[in-house]
């Protein structure tokens, strides 16, 4: 068993209002209310200014496999401290791990195909991404606004899926108890048909981070 994996499930675990999806296949939690609806609004704000169109690590050939819009989230605001703040007392995963907080944003039609958040070994992307700071670990996926219809996210293998609520919070383990990838954490950021999804995601790594 990985044993910093199993001391971070402990640690959510913990957490008030925290749900576990009940799946031997995956650790997946979530929790509402995880930020506060003026919290929220102010990531909405900082993602709106400072967007540009999302890209993927390992091109595949089809143009329309991401077609969000992205920014990343400055450290030294204040409300990038406090959400920092906040999901190291849920997580407990020392902070140093953690990638730079990012916003993305789903207008009418936009998506994210069904994708897994680690890197795939063996390719050139895995050397270039993960040589100094490793693997991905786990994902912190946080909703600021509700969509008029879908945005949803399905985790197909699983057969679970989140709809969007203000301040919702979704993180789960890409890798298994084992240490090894977790294939079953493939999930699909669904078109959102009417309105305008923001989310906010924090990806921690198996090394620190060159900040």
């Amino acid at each position: 068993m990985d044993t910093l994996t199993d001391s971070v499930s402990a640690q959510i675990a913990r957490c008030d209002g925290i749900q576990r999806v009940p799946h031997a296949k995956i650790e997946l939690f979530r929790v509402k209310n995880f930020l506060s609806a003026a919290q929220c609004e102010e990531l909405i704000a900082m993602i709106d200014k400072d967007r540009r169109p999302s890209t993927i690590a390992d091109p595949n050939g089809d143009d329309y496999f991401r077609t969000s819009e992205t920014c990343d989230l400055p450290r030294k605001e204040p409300v990038i401290q406090k959400l920092e703040a906040q999901l190291h007392r849920l997580n407990g995963i020392d902070p140093a791990f953690g990638e730079p907080v990012q916003g993305q944003r789903y207008d009418v039609g936009q998506e994210f195909k069904a994708h897994t958040d680690y890197f795939t070994p063996g390719t050139a992307d895995f050397e270039k991404f993960c040589s100094e700071s490793g693997q991905r670990t786990w994902t912190f996926m946080i909703y600021l606004n509700e969509v008029d219809a879908g945005g949803t996210t399905r985790f197909k293998v699983v057969g679970k899926t989140f709809k969007p609520e203000v301040g919702k919070l979704v993180c789960w383990n890409n890798k298994r108890p084992d240490g090894a990838l977790n294939p079953n954490t493939l999930h699909h950021g669904m078109k959102v048909r009417k309105g305008v999804k923001y989310v906010i995601t924090k990806w921690y790594r198996e090394r620190p981070w060159p900040w």
